[in-house]
């Protein structure tokens, strides 16, 4: 009787005839024990996958708690075990630690290593989750007493030994009713809430055992503890169990793991960094701005220097809209709550607002959003397919809810401006429209000096049919516009699915700063709804009332996060053109104070932004406060300098330049801030 045997197709093009039940493992092997060495998990994938061509494949998230318990998609490809045992004809992509996919897994069983120390040293413990994140992993516990830092290091000190038994990850199932009574006798409320959730009456319930210690899991996970090469235990924090006050206080343990501990050196050198460029810090450092106790968490108080960078920033997006045909409008701050019933907000969006506030003749809120004013101004007048596209602008104030652990300097906050704009236009004008927003979103961060950005289309899930308005037809319709529009401009984007706002899709960009993160600001929406609940119209070359479509567009995202981002992408050391105080002056002694002066007037006739320091101080002193303060030029004057009518140069980046004559910096000075340069 033979061996039944499967095709598996490798991403070099050879196709392999194995017997049914081969790992990926012993494919690695048979291919070089050097790669098996180095790979962590492998990718399967259907031959032919729904939607796609060959070669193609979907990406797939890892770090949320859907995406660990949940089985998926099975048409999508899927990462597992090397010692998963293939059964059908497929598509196989061995994972290696150099494969930025490996990380999060290695992450992942790092999670399991510290779960497993932690019972070892704390058998009282009960288990919650622990995913990979970006940054590393973290795991919630609950314990009645707390952690100490002392117990961290035991817990570090513990992991090592787990690792050092090289342990292998072993994949098990168990029937999910006995699954449920075991967790329930023994009052593991977290894991019996995970089963419960993310399975199924009937299923088998996947779990993990390394050693003695077993975890509710899907995986995959590296094959043994041994593959967690390099290891941090980095802080404690509380979280409520899901993220409700009135639960029991976990206790989160986040730690990061790496495959190397040059990597892992090179993890918190980065870090310091980071550090370093942390806006919270620089913005009391350079008095840019504050949050006032006094006053209330997220609201943020513009000091001088920073209202003048935001000065700049508005400058700059008002003269961009006007240049590209919009008109600037305003809005009030508050509005009827009729008004957000109307738009779908009170129902869609209300834990995000603040509570409504009772006067005399109605109920009001603050807003959330700019748009419902918008759109009243747009309906004020009748409006012609000749009008169209309308496009209105507004630097709003707008006020949302957020719960006080969210918070976090200018990056997330209760009051914020939005740069806000929309776009009224027919159906035929809307990708047009759309691709002239990406246009202007690449012009804001080519400007503000971000040379790259990555691009997702964030679009509804159809099974949730309750958390988004409009019909079918019409998320179809949108959906397929922002895809055609950043086709046509050739823009690589990923696609999320059921990350769509209530009303329509959306284009998100995030910018890549100096560090290499992240940052979400840029973005673009369809909305088909609101122009619905409105009864929006514009009469067509038809002589016939039609509906406009609409498009929402915020490309700072919001001037405070904006100016959050800019402050740790240059660590406080604006280009010129932004910098707050773009010259300091120092007079070498009181009697150059005069000729400092004269130098003053004739650098702020020309536009620039001085500071003169005449204080009783000697000129290193001066020199240093000035740098310290990460102004772009000092100039230190003399008496070499009042005669020749010179400066002595020193920029932030080189340091000390020499004298030159006066009006030879103001011309490379005046330069530099007409081509907005990044460069001194």
């Amino acid at each position: 009787m033979s061996t039944q045997t499967i095709a598996v197709h490798l991403p070099d093009g050879a196709i392999r005839e194995v017997p049914t039940g081969t790992t990926p493992l012993e494919i690695a092997n048979s291919i070089s024990p050097r790669l098996a060495a180095v790979s962590v998990i492998a990718r399967l994938a259907p031959l032919t996958i729904p939607g796609t061509t060959a070669g193609e494949t979907k990406a797939e998230e890892t770090d949320s708690d859907a995406a660990m318990y949940a089985a998926g998609d099975a048409a999508a490809p899927r990462l597992v075990d090397l010692s998963t045992p293939l059964t059908e004809d497929t598509q196989l992509a061995l994972i290696k630690e150099s494969d930025p996919e490996a990380l999060k897994v290695v992450r992942h069983s790092a999670a399991h290593v510290m779960a497993t120390a932690v019972l070892e040293l704390f058998p009282e413990t009960k288990l919650g989750h622990g995913p990979a994140t970006d940054q590393g992993f973290f795991y919630d516990f609950y314990r009645e007493k707390p952690f100490t830092p002392d117990d961290l290091a035991a817990i570090e000190k513990k992991m090592a030994e787990v690792i050092a038994r090289d342990q292998p990850f072993l994949r098990e199932y168990e029937p999910r009713e006995e699954v449920l009574a075991d967790f329930a006798r023994d009052g593991d409320f977290m894991k019996t809430h995970f089963v419960t959730k993310f399975t199924h009456p009937g299923d088998q319930v996947s779990f993990y055992r390394n050693g003695s210690f077993v975890d509710f899991c899907r995986g995959p996970h590296v094959p043994s503890t041994g593959r967690v090469k390099a290891v941090k235990v980095t802080n404690l924090a509380g979280a409520y169990w899901l993220g409700d006050e009135k639960n029991p206080q976990l206790q989160r343990i986040y730690g990061t793991a790496f495959f190397s501990q040059k990597d892992l050196d090179a993890h918190f050198a980065r870090l310091e960094e980071i550090a370093k460029r942390d806006h919270r810090v620089l913005g009391k450092q350079l008095d840019l701005y504050s949050i006032q106790e006094v006053a209330g968490a997220g609201l943020i108080f513009w000091h001088p220097k920073g209202a003048m960078v935001r000065k700049i920033m508005e400058d700059w997006m008002k003269d961009e809209c006007l240049r590209r045909g919009y008109q600037l409008v305003y809005t009030p701050h508050v509005m009827r709550r009729d008004l957000w019933k109307i738009s779908g907000h009170e129902g869609f969006y209300a834990g995000n607002m603040y509570t409504p506030m009772e006067l005399d003749d109605a109920e009001y809120r603050l807003k959330p959003m700019n748009c419902p004013g918008h759109i009243l101004i747009y309906k004020n007048t009748p409006k012609s397919y000749r009008d169209l596209p309308v496009r209105y602008a507004e630097l709003g104030n707008v006020y949302r809810y957020e719960r006080s652990g969210t918070m976090h300097g200018l990056l997330r906050v209760r009051g914020f401006t939005q740069d806000d704009a929309h776009i009224f236009c027919t159906p035929g004008q809307i990708e047009d429209e759309v691709i002239a927003c990406i246009d202007f979103a690449e012009a804001v961060l080519k400007t503000f000096g971000f040379a790259e950005f990555k691009v997702e289309l964030s679009t509804w899930d159809p099974a949730d049919r309750k958390t988004y308005a409009g019909s079918d037809e019409n998320w179809t319709l949108a959906i397929s516009s922002l895809e055609r529009a950043l086709n046509r401009k050739g823009i690589a984007f990923k696609t999320i699915k059921g990350e769509a706002a209530f009303y329509g899709p959306k284009i998100d960009f995030k910018l890549v700063d100096v560090l290499g993160r992240l940052w979400q600001l840029s973005t673009v929406q369809f909305d088909f709804n609101l122009p619905a609940r409105f009864e929006l119209e514009y009469v067509g070359e038809d002589g016939e009332r039609h509906q406009p479509v609409m498009v929402h567009r915020a490309l700072f995202g919001s001037v405070e996060r904006f100016f959050g981002v800019l402050i740790e992408h240059y660590a406080g050391a604006f280009p010129l053109w932004l910098a707050p105080v773009q010259v300091g002056l120092v007079p070498i002694s009181e009697r150059h104070q005069e000729y400092a002066r004269q130098v003053k007037a004739e650098l702020e006739t020309a536009g620039l932004r001085v500071e003169i320091d005449d204080r009783n101080e000697k000129m290193n002193a001066k020199i240093r406060d000035f740098a310290n303060q990460k102004i772009p030029y000092i100039l230190v004057m003399g008496d070499k300098e009042a005669e020749a009518h010179a400066v002595s140069v020193r920029t932030r980046a080189k340091g000390d330049e020499g004298s030159m004559p006066l009006t030879d910096f103001l011309a490379k000075a005046q330069e530099l801030v007409k081509s907005r340069s990044t460069e001194l």
